[in-house]
C-alpha cells in the first residue's frame, strides 16, 4: 500500500526518520502540501498522514483509493472525521506522546512570568548588573508559587501530569473537566467553572477544542479572574477570546498570561496579543522536543502496523 505524508516537517524537520512506513509499501515524504496540492499529491494513495494539512468532504471524495488517514497529533478537527466514516475510512489519531513535555512548557511560560529569569539573564548579558549600585535587581514582581492554587481547566492525562508539578511546588489544585476522569488524585478538588476562574491564582487550559467550549476563555470569566492570577495555555488557541484577553492584560485586570497557542498559526501580524502588556507567546512548541516527536512518528507506525493487521486502533471516528 502506498503511503502519502502531507505536511512532515513540523514533526520531523530531519533529525528523525520516516523509514518504518516503508515496510507497508512506497512512501512519499513531504514537507508541507497546500490544500490545492492534496488531491495530486494523494490520489494513488491508501494511507494518508497529515498534521495539519485540511482534508476536507471535497478532498476526501477525490481520493477514490483512501482507506486510511492517520493524523500526526492527537487533535483531529483537520479531518472531515463524519465523511471519512461515511466512505468506511478510520480515522486514527495519536492519543499520547507529549505529555511531560506539556506540563514542562506549562511550567516553563509559568515560571518565566512570576520569575522573570529570561528578561533578567538579557538584562544582564546587555551589562546592566555590572553598572548598578546595588547587588541586586528586579524588574517585575518576583512571585512565590509555594501555596497558590493552580486551576486546571481539564484533568485527563496532561492536567494530571500539570498537577502533580503544581503540588511538588507546594501549590493547591482545583480542576474542572466536562467529563471528569472515574479515578482522580486524591490532591485533586474538582469544582464548577466560574468556582476555578474566581479562587485560582493561575488557570491553566487542557481539555481539547469544540463547539462547547470556543471561546470559552472570554471577558465574563476573565472578569472573575484575581488582578493578580496569570492564565496558561498550552492546548488550543480557539479556547481564548484573544481580544478579551488583550483587554485584560492591557487594563492590568489580569497579572500575565502565558500562551503556546492562538486561534491562527502562524498569527496575523494585527493579533492583539502580540503587543499586550505581561503575554508570553511561543509558537506552538509545547510538544516539540526529540523525544516526543520520536514517540509521536512510533505510534503513527504502529497505528499503521495496526490498520493494515485488520485491527485498527486509536480510531476516533
Amino acid at each position: 500500500m502506498k503511503t502519502v505524508i502531507l505536511d512532515a516537517y513540523t514533526c520531523n524537520p530531519g533529525d528523525l526518520s520516516w523509514d518504518e512506513f516503508q515496510a507497508f509499501g512506497p512512501c512519499e515524504v513531504y514537507d508541507r502540501t497546500h490544500c490545492s496540492e492534496v488531491v495530486d499529491r494523494a490520489c494513488d494513495a491508501e494511507i494518508v498522514l497529515t498534521n495539519k494539512t485540511v482534508l476536507n468532504r471535497e478532498t476526501l471524495e477525490s481520493l477514490p483509493k483512501l482507506r486510511y488517514i492517520g493524523t500526526l497529533a492527537t487533535g483531529y478537527n483537520v479531518v472531515d472525521v463524519k465523511t471519512a466514516r461515511e466512505r468506511g475510512i478510520p480515522v486514527c489519531n495519536i492519543p499520547e506522546y507529549g505529555t511531560a513535555n506539556v506540563a514542562q512548557s506549562t511550567f516553563a511560560l509559568l515560571l518565566e512570568l512570576t520569575n522573570r529569569s529570561g528578561h533578567h539573564a538579557g538584562t544582564v548579558r546587555a551589562g546592566r548588573w555590572c553598572a548598578a549600585e546595588d547587588f541586586c535587581y528586579w524588574d517585575f514582581p518576583l512571585i512565590e508559587l509555594q501555596g497558590l492554587k493552580m486551576g486546571l481547566v481539564g484533568a485527563g492525562r496532561i492536567g494530571q501530569a500539570v498537577a502533580k508539578i503544581a503540588r511538588a511546588f507546594g501549590m493547591e489544585v482545583i480542576a474542572f473537566d466536562r467529563f471528569p476522569p472515574k479515578q482522580l488524585p486524591d490532591d485533586i478538588r474538582l469544582t464548577d467553572l466560574e468556582t476555578l476562574f474566581r479562587e485560582s491564582d493561575v488557570v491553566t487550559l487542557h481539555c481539547p477544542l469544540s463547539s462547547e467550549n470556543m471561546e470559552l476563555v472570554n471577558a465574563a470569566r476573565l472578569q472573575l479572574m484575581k488582578p493578580s492570577a496569570f492564565l496558561i495555555n498550552t492546548s488550543r488557541g480557539g479556547l481564548v477570546n484573544e481580544l478579551d484577553l488583550a483587554r485584560a492584560l492591557d487594563e492590568g485586570r489580569l497579572a500575565g498570561a502565558g500562551l503556546d497557542v492562538l486561534s491562527v498559526e502562524p498569527p496575523v501580524s494585527d493579533n492583539p496579543l502580540l503587543k499586550a502588556k505581561n503575554c508570553l507567546i511561543t509558537p506552538h512548541i509545547a510538544w516539540a522536543t526529540r523525544s516526543a516527536r520520536g514517540r509521536l512518528i512510533h505510534t503513527a507506525v504502529e497505528n499503521v502496523k495496526a490498520f493494515v493487521e485488520g485491527r485498527p486502533t486509536n480510531v476516533v471516528n
